[in-house]
């Protein structure tokens, strides 16, 4: 991707918050390794981790690539994204898979917005940063239905559970691109 001519406020909004977004994945599955990574789930999850610190690696490559600094929230998100991992892992394997759901169908629904934005704009200007915004979508999109294969829906509260999760989502999102 040439840097001349770009959307760069555009650009630097979406890498921000795709990186914020990928280390509280990242975050989310240490916490959930961290309670059921024994258990039978334990390789489920651990795939799924492998992906997601995949995708963190290459929104750290991108952030040096375009100088795009990370969201001052990352400490608040590597607590958080813990938290949320370890505490929906608490409720057994359904919880831990009724987040997974909840939050990469969020993240689905936000990496199309950005392929969207993308799109309209010069889809040829922005080809290479959208295959991998792509490409991870449909990772996320596997992610959650994995979660779904695995009883997400039989955890307590399935629909309480995963409205909060996926309010936080957006709530994480909007944060991580402005600051």
């Amino acid at each position: 991707m040439t840097l001349d001519n770009i959307n760069w406020a555009a650009v630097d909004r979406i890498i921000r918050v795709d990186h914020a977004g990928e280390y509280g994945a990242n975050r989310i599955y240490a916490g959930q390794m961290a309670v059921l990574g024994r258990t039978s789930v334990g390789p489920v999850i651990q795939k799924m981790w492998d992906q997601e610190k995949d995708h963190l690696k290459k929104f750290n490559e991108l952030m040096v690539a375009f100088r795009v600094r990370p969201t001052i929230l990352m400490p608040f998100w590597n607590v958080v994204g813990f938290a949320l991992g370890a505490g929906t892992a608490l409720l057994g394997k359904e919880g831990a898979m009724a987040c997974t759901v909840a939050v990469e169908e969020s993240i689905a629904h936000h990496y199309n917005n950005q392929i969207r934005t993308l799109m309209e704009e010069d889809p040829e200007k922005y080809e290479e940063l959208l295959q991998v915004i792509r490409k991870f979508r449909d990772e996320e999109l596997e992610h959650h239905d994995i979660g779904l294969e695995h009883d997400a829906q039989l955890a307590p509260a399935y629909a309480v559970l995963k409205s909060v999760i996926q309010a936080g989502c957006r709530v994480a999102i909007y944060l991580s691109e402005r600051f």
